[in-house]
């Protein structure tokens, strides 16, 4: 069962281009290489050949799985969002309760993540534990460093 990915409308275009690059220069690359490599005589002893055909393998790998994501992706419209709980695509204002630091991101879909951007994804932990939280709600969330709990402080677009 392939599991539903909430974007932007930006995010899934993007990986739309992405897809379309790698069944496009991607795959000539490949078998420019595939193409070379056999020139180069014996395939039975033709390392350059196999890395060629291995690496044709896994580009292919690559595109079928953009293919699924794309299939099983839904665009999130940010004017129909209820912005009462934290869901994909609304910024979370939290407190760190421990140190009483406050700080925001925005539940994004895995491929949309980017700590620079304070974009986070709805898979990390802390995503996963503010999704559904309301303003005053308290999420303990287990972190590789341990137990952290995020009062919820605002939620906005």
């Amino acid at each position: 069962m392939t599991e539903i990915s909430y974007f932007t409308n930006d995010g899934l275009e993007k990986i739309k281009a992405e897809l379309s690059d790698l069944k496009t220069k991607g795959r000539a690359f490949i078998a420019a290489a595939i193409q070379e490599a056999r020139e180069k005589g014996d395939l039975s002893e033709n390392a350059e050949y196999d890395a060629a055909k291995e690496a044709q393998g896994l580009h292919e790998l690559k595109i079928a799985k953009l293919e699924t994501l794309i299939a099983s992706a839904r665009v999130l419209d940010e004017n129909q969002l209820d912005l009462s709980f934290a869901q994909p695509l609304t910024t979370v204002k939290i407190k760190n309760l421990t140190n009483k630091i406050e700080m925001s991101y925005t539940l994004v879909a895995e491929k949309e993540a980017d700590l620079k951007l304070k974009k986070i994804s709805v898979t990390s932990p802390i995503g996963k534990g503010l999704l559904g939280k309301r303003i005053g709600d308290v999420a303990e969330i287990q972190t590789p460093s341990g137990l952290i709990k995020f009062e919820v402080m605002g939620i906005s677009l």
